[in-house]
């Protein structure tokens, strides 16, 4: 015989411990990379390739282009088995020209996250709920992905988009506060936070981020136009702890709407709510003196 695999103790601990871990064939973590649109994108996505990276996305803030669909094109044709994510895009038809192009996802969503501010200074975007909707309504029956890139707050946020038709959520905020985030641990006024900032602020796009918002790279940063800011968000604590409060709110509301899976899910069926069944929704009428893990105001 020959050796073809060895296993430690510590793989048995792993396997123990993540058990839904996301793998390849050959037992190895999924491993997915941006890239921008650069005229030596094929250079990067090669590299990208030759280490054995599971998926690319195709990285900017305005997917519905001929520069973002060409470079879909070429990366199909070169890799055909490589799957590509490609967005950003806010309405049906610019999800249903990626796909055409040959993306495997696109992501939805212009201007719905906490640090953009791309729908107030390019005054562009669509609500998010709705562009998900349009977004499922022209895929429906293809084999294309739907991510619902930005705008969670809370884990009832992640349920509606489902349940609008997106395949899987993409989430920053949420993220941002946990210990394992990259962000400085910053103290202010006893309390303790993370600094987050968006791919469209100034610091972001003094350091490379600026061609995701088609724009050259500047010595001077006061030639950028950001859409996006930096700020800070409450601590979180660890990142095992805020997605098993996403999990579990994320079979809170299949359970109510009696879904066994995804698809059945999307079955469901969205009202409108006024502005007073806004207030109703949430906790009123009382002073919060100890805050749930997965609320807050």
């Amino acid at each position: 015989g020959k050796l073809i695999g060895l296993i430690t103790f510590s793989d048995i601990l792993k396997l123990k411990s993540y058990p839904h871990a996301v793998k390849d064939s050959f037992g190895r973590l999924l491993v997915g990379a941006g890239v921008g649109i650069t005229g030596d994108i094929l250079q990067r996505v090669e590299a990208l390739y030759k280490v054995g990276v599971d998926v690319v996305c195709l990285d900017s803030a305005h997917g519905h282009t001929k520069g973002v669909m060409d470079a879909l094109k070429k990366i199909k044709k070169t890799y055909k088995y490589l799957q590509v994510i490609a967005g950003n895009v806010g309405t049906g038809a610019g999800a249903k020209a990626l796909a055409e192009a040959g993306a495997d996802a696109v992501k939805v969503g212009i201007g719905p996250g906490s640090i953009c501010t791309t729908r107030i200074v390019a005054g562009t975007g669509v609500p998010q709920i709705t562009a998900v909707m349009e977004a499922a309504a022209a895929l429906k029956g293809k084999n294309t992905g739907i991510i619902s890139d930005g705008g969670i707050r809370y884990t009832g946020d992640m349920v509606k988009a489902l349940a609008a038709g997106a395949s899987c959520v993409m989430m920053g905020n949420v993220f941002a506060g946990t210990e394992e985030s990259p962000g400085e641990t910053i103290i202010y006024e006893g309390r303790k936070f993370k600094q987050y900032r968006g791919m469209g602020s100034l610091g972001a796009m003094a350091q490379g981020s600026s061609d995701r918002y088609f724009q050259d790279v500047e010595d001077d940063v006061k030639k950028f136009v950001p859409e996006g800011i930096e700020g800070r968000v409450a601590f979180k604590g660890y990142l095992r702890e805020v997605v098993h409060q996403f999990t579990g709110g994320l079979r809170a509301g299949m359970g109510y709407c009696g879904a066994k899976n995804i698809t059945e899910l999307q079955k469901a069926v969205f009202v409108k709510i006024t502005n007073a069944g806004i207030k109703e929704s949430h906790a009123h009428d009382i002073a919060i003196t100890k805050e749930a893990p997965n609320y807050s105001r």
